[in-house]
């Protein structure tokens, strides 16, 4: 088992002279996260598809052992009849970021904050998801916004599939603790400006102590400090892989 720690994105300009040393270009700032981190959620993938190069110039900017977890495409997810997805869901597999190769974790399917659980429409997207793309095997988690996803029903088809339920420590979201695959996939979103490191210190060791938890038995763990005061997340995300190590 394997934990990895780390936040969503790595151009934020806030983060200039908070996270990263003041004069570097941005250029190298994916390179010094990488270090600094053990993985990155990309969200630009929510908004649009990245050239091909791009994913090439960013598996070779990481050091091996290094994660990209991929957020779907807004298409794919955004919708009031999610079984309708399979052009948009098509498209974003195609774009080419099986080329980070071993550096690629799972696939964040977000759905939309007011989707609500309809076992029918979930259970035909996820016949829309596939195991493989382009002979790369693909992990693949979902994030429900909407309590109606609390349901036997949702976790049932969840954990036949091996797709991790994400949790979220959200004041807005359902916080759902069901384990259903392989690997956890964890969203810290409660991060506070008034903390150096977003959540204090006892926050942290409690959360260090609940990914060891999570990945007791060879289970993967990928968390990620989201949204809450984001200028913190990267000092959360380093205070708790401080912890981990210990």
């Amino acid at each position: 088992m394997t934990i990895r720690v780390g936040v969503g994105g790595w151009t934020y300009e806030p983060w200039r002279g908070a996270f990263y040393p003041q004069g570097l270009t941005q250029k190298r700032e994916l390179a010094f996260a990488a270090r600094a981190l053990t993985a990155i959620e990309i969200n630009a993938t929510y908004y649009g598809r990245q050239k091909p190069q791009s994913w090439h110039n960013w598996a070779a900017a990481v050091p091996d052992g290094f994660v990209f977890s991929v957020k779907a495409s807004k298409y794919c997810t955004q919708r009031k009849v999610l079984a309708d997805s399979g052009e948009s869901i098509r498209k974003f597999l195609e774009q080419g970021f099986t080329a980070l190769g071993d550096k690629l974790g799972p696939i964040n399917w977000q759905l939309a904050d007011g989707k609500t659980f309809d076992r029918d429409d979930f259970a035909r997207f996820l016949d829309l998801i596939p195991e493989r793309q382009d002979g790369v095997p693909l992990r693949h988690a979902v994030e429900v916004r909407h309590a109606s996803f609390c349901h036997p029903a949702f976790l049932d088809l969840a954990r036949a599939r091996n797709i991790a339920v994400v949790f979220a420590d959200s004041d807005a979201f359902p916080r759902i603790e069901e384990q259903t695959a392989d690997f956890t996939y964890a969203r810290l979103q409660r991060t506070l400006e008034d903390i150096d490191t977003g959540y204090d210190a006892a926050a942290l060791d409690a959360w260090a102590r609940q990914a060891k938890a999570w990945a007791d038995g060879d289970r993967d763990v990928f968390i990620y400090f989201i949204s809450g005061a984001k200028v913190r997340n990267p000092a959360a995300a380093m205070a708790l892989i401080e912890r981990l190590a210990s």
